[in-house]
């Protein structure tokens, strides 16, 4: 027992290794920057510890991108409201695109970098499906008139590194965010909350 417990313990401290070590070269060079020898290599482990953990450097990213929204999940599954379950569709789904807002805009290189390694299997990577889930929820029971499915897709297509970064200024870090409220407001039609848009977040 104590050697399996050692054994999920050095496992642990391998993966943080691994994002982290992949999460510096997404820094130093973008997505191109990333191989498994590199990664590999800057956490000190094995290429064949990376391989099994991760299979390629698509799973990297999958799993880097997985780790920075594990709060928000959470959040979303059992955490207060307006996150959380028992408020209205239209609060949860404001309080939803505030907090991806602020995920995709703190890492646009890496959502970049997701795209391209991903973009044969995007529809099934495993954040994408947790983000259209709950968008098609909400805008199904805000509008149950509207196609719920297609208008989350339409949401998630936004959310692009490059334009990110193209629409996001230094003076006004979250443009991106407010803009992708405002759309989402406007598909619903009816009461667009401006006001509540255009408070800082947490206020």
């Amino acid at each position: 027992m104590a050697q399996q417990r050692a054994e999920r313990a050095d496992a642990a401290r391998n993966r943080r290794a691994v994002l982290q070590a992949t999460e510096r070269l997404l820094a130093e060079g973008g997505g191109e920057h990333v191989s498994l020898d590199r990664v590999a290599a800057l956490a000190g482990v094995g290429k064949g510890t990376v391989f099994r953990r991760f299979g390629n450097r698509a799973g990297l990213l999958q799993a880097l991108l997985e780790e920075r929204s594990r709060e928000l999940r959470d959040a979303i599954r059992n955490g207060p409201p307006p996150l959380g379950p028992g408020a209205p569709a239209r609060k949860r789904l404001l309080a939803f695109l505030d907090e991806l807002g602020a995920i995709a805009e703190g890492n646009a290189v890496l959502l970049t970098a997701h795209e391209q390694a991903c973009a044969e299997d995007k529809y099934d990577d495993p954040s994408y499906r947790f983000w259209h889930r709950h968008l098609s929820t909400l805008f199904a029971e805000a509008r149950p008139d509207l196609d719920a499915d297609f208008l989350a897709h339409g949401v998630l297509a936004v959310f692009d590194g490059d334009l990110i970064r193209l629409v996001t200024p230094p003076d006004d870090p979250r443009r991106f965010t407010r803009s992708i409220q405002r759309m989402a407001m406007a598909l619903l039609g009816g009461d667009d909350r401006r006001g509540e848009i255009d408070r800082p977040a947490g206020s």
